[in-house]
């Protein structure tokens, strides 16, 4: 296919590249509405430059380059997403308190489906979702906008070192520097291997189920015998994070306790097992939305519980239904 298009169909050779961009400007950006925006972004200024692409490059790398400058225009705002594990030490459940931060702070979740293109390389699918789980985002934030955008380039998208320094107009022995310098970034915060979400495994599957039933049944003890005695639970915008068995139960058992009742709907978000999380409506009708709960899983238990709170935001984002009718 050739690279060299017309103005008439433009549109649809743009849009063939719209969900790997929301991907790569989602790694860069760290919100899934920034991604979006940066990707919109991107589409108007290729319309309207479109006269000055010669084809000197394939269309897929003048887009590239394109959303690079406008994630890194972004980025210039000093903005760095965070979970709130970076931002502080866990809190003992009896001196938790909620505290919420702007929505800006926050490293955001988003569905696979948005950021994920489809690929038939086992390999290469694997590859996407393990970048774009929590763990790898939030690892990602600690480092300078080039030096993301060259790692993303290289490690994620497997572009060549001579392919970078043309998009980024610099050097390869620069792109080369720049990555060396990444990934000693990430080797002092590396961030923890939990495992993907699709496909599930039979003993992954187990564990879920056990954790919906331990979960909507309110049984402690059973949701206890499922978590890492190190596990986390986070709830964005909240900055409040607790760690450990005591902590957890202890805060499910007090102001958690409103989650009695509740109901889970399994999804992915972020390449990892998520659930939409509803909560008893307040007439009594079913259920209505608490949080998009996003799991980490390690060995056969469950390490991390991150609650996005903000379900206005999320549910529609996920495509998630906006109550749960009475049974």
């Amino acid at each position: 296919m050739s690279d060299l298009v017309t103005t008439e169909d433009l549109d649809s050779r743009l849009e063939k590249h719209r969900t790997e961009l929301t991907g790569y400007c989602y790694r860069m950006l760290g919100s899934a509405f920034e991604a979006e925006d940066a990707v919109q972004d991107t589409m108007v200024r290729a319309w309207r430059s479109f006269e000055k692409f010669e084809g000197r490059s394939s269309l897929r790398s003048w887009l590239y380059r394109i959303a690079t400058n406008v994630c890194l225009d972004m980025l210039n705002a000093g903005n760095r997403r965070a979970r709130p594990m970076d931002l502080s030490g866990p809190t003992p459940v009896a001196r938790a308190q909620l505290s919420a931060r702007p929505e800006v702070t926050w490293l955001e979740p988003v569905p696979d489906g948005r950021v994920l293109p489809s690929v038939t390389d086992p390999a290469e699918r694997a590859v996407e979702r393990e970048t774009i789980r929590l763990a790898f985002m939030a690892a990602l934030q600690h480092l300078p906008p080039k030096q993301r955008a060259v790692l993303i380039l290289r490690e994620v998208l497997a572009w060549k070192a001579s392919e970078v320094a043309e998009l980024l107009e610099s050097s390869v022995a620069s792109v080369n520097s720049a990555l060396q310098r990444a990934r000693a970034t990430l080797a002092e915060s590396e961030p923890a291997a939990t495992d993907t979400a699709n496909p599930l495994d039979e003993e992954q599957k187990e564990l879920l189920e056990r954790y919906v039933a331990a979960f909507e049944g309110y049984d402690m003890k059973a949701l206890t015998a499922l978590l890492h005695e190190d596990a986390t639970l986070s709830m964005p915008p909240y900055d409040l994070w607790l760690q450990g068995h005591d902590n957890i139960v202890g805060w499910m058992l007090g102001v958690g306790s409103v989650c009695r009742d509740s109901r889970l709907i399994p999804t992915v978000a972020n390449g990892s097992p998520a659930f939409a999380h509803y909560h008893p409506a307040e007439d009594g009708n079913g259920h209505t939305p608490w949080a998009l709960m996003v799991i980490e899983i390690v060995d056969g238990r469950i390490t991390g519980i991150n609650s996005f709170l903000d379900t206005d935001r999320w549910f529609p984002l996920f495509g998630l239904p906006p109550r749960l009718e009475k049974e």
